[in-house]
């Protein structure tokens, strides 16, 4: 099995390999597995060499290239990410996930609270606070992607130009902009493709207004 330091070089070679398709230089391996001297990055790499981890490219310098990567971790690799893991569970509170709600059409609105989700605590530290998942396009320009989880604080107030949960006329939610102008409010999409609907204030109830977004990449 090899030692930690082995391990950490071996998988930032294997990384950065990946990601530009070059090996990284003696002072970056340095940083990366928290050595002071070269000869420390040396002889990391002759051990990795000598058990057919990795092989020098002949006629370049300090080209590289992974062969294998190890089976298993070293213990202390798997008692460093365990700490990471609870420090990261601890910094985390979990809110309600009521469902799907229509960034373009209103649909009907998802109040139960059937699941929850983890979030960084200091999204949620002040207030309640519940999320939605969006579907639909029309806040796209406000970077609100289809699929994407907004984080709601709640409230039964917004003001001119909050992006917000309305509830129209008791049963179905949508996520816009706010504009109130006398006994009206509108609710502003975020997509030339989408229109303004301008309904009675009695009509409307705020649910929540936005106060940060989750956004996981496949």
């Amino acid at each position: 099995m090899l030692t930690e330091k082995q391990y950490k070089l071996l998988m930032y070679i294997n990384k950065v390999l990946k990601e530009t398709g070059c090996s990284p230089s003696f002072e970056e391996m340095k940083q990366a597995v928290g050595l002071k001297s070269k000869s420390g990055i040396h002889a990391l790499i002759e051990a990795l060499e000598e058990r057919n981890f990795i092989r020098k490219l002949p006629h370049k310098a300090r080209a590289l290239e992974v062969l294998r990567l190890p089976r298993f971790k070293p213990s202390a690799i798997i008692a460093e990410e365990k700490k990471r893991e609870e420090a990261l569970q601890n910094s985390a509170a979990s809110i309600p996930l009521y469902g799907k709600i229509a960034a373009g059409t209103p649909i009907e609105a998802i109040a139960n609270e059937t699941e929850t989700i983890p979030v960084p605590f200091e999204m949620v530290a002040h207030g309640q606070f519940y999320a939605l998942t969006i579907e639909g396009e029309s806040m796209i320009e406000a970077g609100i992607l289809d699929g994407d989880t907004v984080i709601i604080k709640k409230t039964d107030t917004a003001n001119n130009g909050d992006i917000a949960v309305a509830l129209v006329d008791d049963n179905e939610a949508t996520l816009k902009i706010i504009k109130k102008e006398g006994d009206k409010i509108s609710l502003i999409p975020c997509n030339k493709n989408y229109q303004t609907k301008t309904l009675p204030a009695s009509r409307v109830k705020i649910q929540g207004t936005l106060s940060g977004l989750l956004r996981t990449y496949h």
